[in-house]
């Protein structure tokens, strides 16, 4: 069976996610010896000619965008901006992958070992975290818990696995129907965004899949999920090392340093992480 990792990258007006991919593909071969192909709404191959040959496939759509979707963006505690949120895709994984088995990755998920590799030899055909560790001294925030206080359990959709199967269809349909009927879900759900996020579809579509109750429908994967906030500032990656500000908690600008090494890390921080990518 064909494997191999599944990216989406739409530019915005600041952030340059087809920039991340690339940087991203290339730690992918070098770390988990997988292929890596791309889906984007930029013609890659006119735009970044040196980038192309780095994807196994570009797959080309005419939008990723999705209604409602304007978002802040922090760059550390004191500067944001509100950009658009380009997220709409990522139930379409399933029709768009050209692998039997894949790994999605958003493109500010950034790999520094191997552990993802467990996914193709174990037997369980749908795979997300559902706990994530903050690196610095959070035990969590309670909206990576639930998607609301009252509701559902909360799964995150930045890296998932899946395989090819009639139950995987019928899920990938069940999150792009919830993605049209959002503000349904987002009453009956009772969360008070009314911005698309594929963790919140996906946890809902876990749920309904699941009978409307805890199941198994959804397993975890394998290893932590680490993560930096966007309020967190990343400055160095060096080889599989990574040093972060990570903000003091009800401290408002105020930073300690940390270090993390041979840990995947999720950078929610876009413009630190794209500054790092430039100095690569």
């Amino acid at each position: 069976m064909s494997k191999g990792v599944l990216l989406f990258a739409s530019n915005n007006s600041h952030i340059n996610y087809v920039k991340q991919a690339y940087f991203l593909a290339k730690r992918i071969s070098k770390y988990m010896s997988l292929p890596t192909s791309v889906v984007t709404d930029v013609d890659i191959k006119e735009k970044y000619p040196d980038w192309y040959e780095v994807f196994d496939h570009v797959i080309p759509v005419t939008s990723m965008s999705s209604a409602y979707n304007n978002k802040s963006y922090h760059d550390g505690s004191l500067a944001k901006r509100v950009l658009s949120f380009n997220n709409g895709n990522r139930g379409c994984a399933y029709d768009l992958t050209p692998y039997d088995e894949t790994l999605v990755m958003d493109t500010d998920y950034i790999i520094s070992n191997d552990i993802l590799n467990q996914c193709f030899a174990q037997q369980k055909d749908l795979l997300l975290y559902k706990d994530a560790v903050h690196l610095g001294q959070y035990d969590g925030t309670t909206e990576f818990k639930k998607i609301s206080d009252t509701s559902v359990d909360f799964y995150w959709a930045t890296v998932f696995f899946f395989r090819k199967t009639y139950l995987t269809k019928i899920f990938f349909d069940l999150v792009n129907h919830i993605k049209e009927n959002y503000l349904h879900y987002r009453s009956v759900y009772q969360f008070s965004s009314t911005v698309y996020r594929n963790d919140f579809a996906f946890s809902i579509a876990i749920h309904i899949m699941n009978g409307y109750t805890k199941g198994t429908f959804a397993n975890p994967l394998p290893g932590k999920k680490f993560y930096s906030i966007d309020r967190d500032i990343l400055l160095e990656i060096n080889d599989d090392e990574f040093t972060l500000l990570v903000e003091k908690p009800n401290h408002l600008g105020e930073y300690i340093g940390t270090k993390v090494k041979g840990s995947n890390v999720h950078i929610m921080n876009k413009f630190s992480l794209e500054r790092v990518i430039n100095d690569q």
